[in-house]
Formats: structure tokens, C-alpha cells, sequence
């Protein structure tokens, strides 16, 4: 039976659960304040509700108290509120941050959760190493070394544990993994066999900053759930990341890679044609149906995105944001080249019967089947190389959309509808150094304008 003491302006719940294994009486506290206005009849009658209720959660052990652990109130987090409300790309990415976080801090209970506990694991995530996804980059001589060992591909593979696609990637010189750098370097004894992908092996500091958000958000849930009075996350700040310019290419850039599209695959010229017209995010590109492109009117909607998991695989989702679920124009010429596409895939559609998969995306792998992101990223960068073109990676192609309709004096708000932003803030702050060229640009187009119009 709960009792009820009232203490100021505010009441006391008690419930008694009893006794543990030593015999130490057990009881669970909670406060509860009436809204302002309420009146005694009012009060009483809410007061038994919250008594009553309580007591239930005690019992039925739905009740959580500080002395529960980080790692255990994060599992009832995921549970009932993160993989119902959050999207599985976003509960994948905070599984991930979890394997850092529960070891570091996950014993410690919650209420007794302070800052410094928060600031020496931000302090060791920026330490040298600390990184467990850092890609490797083979040597240039990696195929003649790995001929001078005396292993073939196969025997490698077999011998390491390492797959052959993985072996070959490392022969067309892609990056790696740590796990498997360190499983073919075991077998092939060679000093400067890998080095760290740009020699990072530290998190920067956004990356800390996402590991602080995410302890903040659970931790918020603590309090509004009543667990701890106050959020320890509200009293540290994270180092400071520093803002990076977004990576594109210039007006001549673009035309040259544009000028290198047409010896490639249609399937690759189009994706990358319609993201520099569009400016959509890779995995946006990849969830795009026939039937979301309007031929008559140049329309395409953009409602959904195909992403890939280690867990779930490639797999369909719903867009970033809200925002990002949009309708845009595209021009004549791309809607010339989604037809010509069109029609060579029903070409392929043909010839594979039977086997074909009928998904209705645009991009698809060989079989019919949704196609996975990281597909689109890899050819694109076989294509960089073999053409000599700047060394950017996919989602630059997006940048660079932004960057030459900025440059070209399309208003902002344009701009951030295209790329699905939520509001031009975001577009504000990644493009800064394209509108203040813009800017620059506009003042000397006006100062031309003054000088034709003068009277002489």
C-alpha cells in the first residue's frame, strides 16, 4: 500500500517492496506537484491516481531509480523508446557508439553520473588510436609483394580468413579494414604492407560531439522519466568541432567529369547525372521508383531511401528528415537520359527472365534487386581513377549541385528546398564559402551595371 506525505508544496509517494537478501527493508520513492490552480478536491483525487499508479510500476518492476546502471537504463532507452521512434539507420549508428560507451561508463549509476566521468571519456576518445574503424590503404606494391610471398589470391584468402573480394580490393589498392589489414598482414610479414587511410587514427571532434548527443538524449530520458533530477550532460561541453567548407568541383571540373561520363556505363552516367541536376543524397538516389519520376511535366518526388546495414542488409527507409521528402524539376536533357536508361534496362529485364526481380527502382543490381549504396560509391571511385579527376568521393557530387546554383545566383531558399534541408540555416552554414563568393560576385556585377549606366 503506497502512503502519501506532503512536503511543502509538493507530495511524497512511498511504496514498501519489501526486503532484500541481507533484510534490509526496501522502498521506492517518487514526488509529485499539482499543477498551479488545482484545487484540494482536485489535488486529493489526482494524488490517489499517481499513488496508485506508482505502486503498480513498483510492483510490476516497470519502476526505475537512480541506482540503476548507465548500461542498464540504456537498455530499457533502446527498448521502449529509441527502436520504436527513431529510424533503423539511427538506432544502428547509436548501437555503434554504444561499444565505446558501455565499457567506459555503463557500471556507474546513473544518479551518480557527474561530469568528470564524461569529460575522461571524451578526453581518451581524442587520444592517438583510439579509433577501432580507421580503413587501411595498402601499398602501391601490394600485388608484387603478395606475388614475391609465394601465396596465390586463393591460398591467401584460405590461409588469412580474409575473402577474396577483400584480397582483390586490396590488389585495385581500396581501403580496408583494421581487422582485415591485420589478418593478411599476420600471414604476409611485411613492415609498410598498410598504413591508416589520411593517417587518422584518433576521432575528431565531431565524432565526439555524436557520442555526446547521444549520452545527452539518453540521460534526458532519465529525467523526463523521473530517474534522475538533472541531466550531467548539461554541464560539459565537448571539444569544439571545427566547421569543414563542403568539398566540390568548379564549373570546369564538372564539365570534365560530365565529358568522361559518356565512355561509362549508362546505369552510372545516369545516377551521377541526376545527382549533380538534383543534389540528392546517395541513398536517395538509390530509393527511387519509375514511378517517381513524371516524364510529362520533368517532376521527380523524392519520398524514400534504400540504405544497408551490417544487420538488416540493404533495406528501405524513410528519407532523412521530413523536409527531405520533396518535389523537384529536373531538365529536359535528364529526362532524355532516364528514357534512354529505361529502355536499356527493360532490355536487361528481358534477357534475364525468369531471375529478374521486380523492385521498380531506377538503380538496381544486376538481378533487379534494390542496389546497395556503397555500390554507387565504390564505381565512383574506379571512375575518379581511371580518369585522373579530382579525388572526391560521392556525396561531393551533392556539394558541388549546391555550390555551382549558388555560384549561378539561385537564391538560397531554392537551393535548401532542392537539397531537402530543413531549414537554410543548414544551408547557411555548409555553403558559407560559396555564398560569400556569390556575394563578392553580385557587388562587382552591380558595380559593372553603374559604370555602363553613367553619363559621360
Amino acid at each position: 500500500m503506497a502512503t502519501v506525505r506532503k512536503r511543502g508544496n509538493t507530495y511524497q509517494i512511498r511504496v514498501s517492496c519489501g526486503y532484500d537478501v541481507l533484510g534490509k527493508h526496501i522502498e521506492k520513492t517518487m514526488t509529485w506537484k499539482p499543477k498551479q490552480g488545482m484545487t484540494q478536491k482536485k489535488i486529493d483525487k489526482e494524488l490517489n491516481r499517481q499513488a496508485v499508479m506508482f505502486e503498480e510500476k513498483c510492483m510490476t518492476g516497470q519502476f526505475l531509480d537512480g541506482n540503476i546502471t548507465f548500461a542498464e537504463f540504456t537498455e530499457r532507452w533502446f527498448r521502449d523508446y529509441a527502436e520504436k521512434q527513431l529510424r533503423s539507420r539511427t538506432v544502428t549508428r547509436y548501437k555503434e557508439l554504444m561499444q565505446r560507451i558501455t565499457p567506459a561508463i555503463g557500471h556507474i549509476k546513473v544518479y551518480k553520473l557527474q561530469p568528470h566521468h564524461l569529460m575522461e571519456f571524451y578526453n581518451n576518445l581524442g587520444e592517438d588510436g583510439i579509433r577501432i574503424d580507421t580503413k587501411y590503404t595498402p601499398c602501391k606494391d601490394f600485388k608484387d609483394i603478395l606475388i614475391a610471398s609465394g601465396y596465390t589470391q586463393k591460398a591467401l584468402s584460405e590461409k588469412s580468413g580474409v575473402s577474396l573480394t577483400a584480397i582483390r580490393s586490396c590488389i585495385n589498392g581500396n581501403n580496408v579494414s583494421m581487422n582485415t589489414a591485420d589478418k593478411i598482414t599476420s600471414i604476409i610479414s611485411h613492415k609498410n604492407l598498410f598504413k591508416p587511410a589520411n593517417g587518422k587514427t584518433k576521432l575528431s571532434n565531431k565524432t565526439i560531439a555524436e557520442y555526446h548527443r547521444l549520452i545527452s538524449s539518453i540521460l534526458t530520458a532519465a529525467v523526463q522519466w523521473q530517474v534522475i533530477p538533472s541531466n550531467p550532460c548539461n554541464r560539459v561541453k565537448p571539444p569544439k568541432a571545427e566547421r569543414k567548407e563542403a568539398v566540390s568541383l568548379d564549373e570546369v571540373q564538372a564539365a570534365e567529369l560530365i565529358s568522361c561520363l559518356q565512355s561509362e556505363p549508362i546505369k552510372y552516367r545516369t545516377a551521377v547525372m541526376l545527382t549533380l541536376y538534383t543534389g540528392l543524397r546517395r541513398g536517395e538516389v538509390c530509393g527511387l521508383n519509375w514511378s517517381d519520376i513524371d516524364f510529362k511535366n520533368s517532376i521527380i518526388s523524392i519520398n524514400k531511401s534504400v540504405l544497408y546495414s551490417a544487420d538488416r542488409g540493404v533495406y528501405e527507409d524513410t528519407t532523412k528528415t521530413k523536409s527531405s521528402n520533396r518535389i523537384i524539376n529536373i531538365p529536359s536533357d535528364m529526362i532524355k537520359l532516364l528514357k534512354q536508361y529505361q529502355t536499356e534496362q527493360m532490355k536487361q529485364q528481358l534477357a534475364m527472365g525468369d531471375m529478374w526481380i521486380d523492385s521498380g527502382k531506377i538503380f538496381t543490381s544486376t538481378n533487379g534487386s534494390m542496389i546497395n549504396p556503397d555500390t554507387l560509391s565504390t564505381w565512383f571511385k574506379g571512375f575518379i581513377r581511371r580518369h585522373n579527376l579530382p579525388d572526391i568521393h560521392y556525396h561531393n557530387l551533392r556539394h558541388t549541385a549546391a555550390t555551382l546554383l549558388i555560384a549561378g545566383g539561385v537564391d538560397i531558399a531554392t537551393v535548401s528546398k532542392r537539397l531537402g534541408h530543413a531549414d537554410r540555416t543548414t544551408t547557411l552554414n555548409i555553403y558559407t564559402h560559396a555564398i560569400k563568393s556569390a556575394d563578392k560576385a553580385a557587388a562587382y556585377k552591380l558595380q559593372d551595371i553603374f559604370n555602363h549606366s553613367k553619363i559621360s
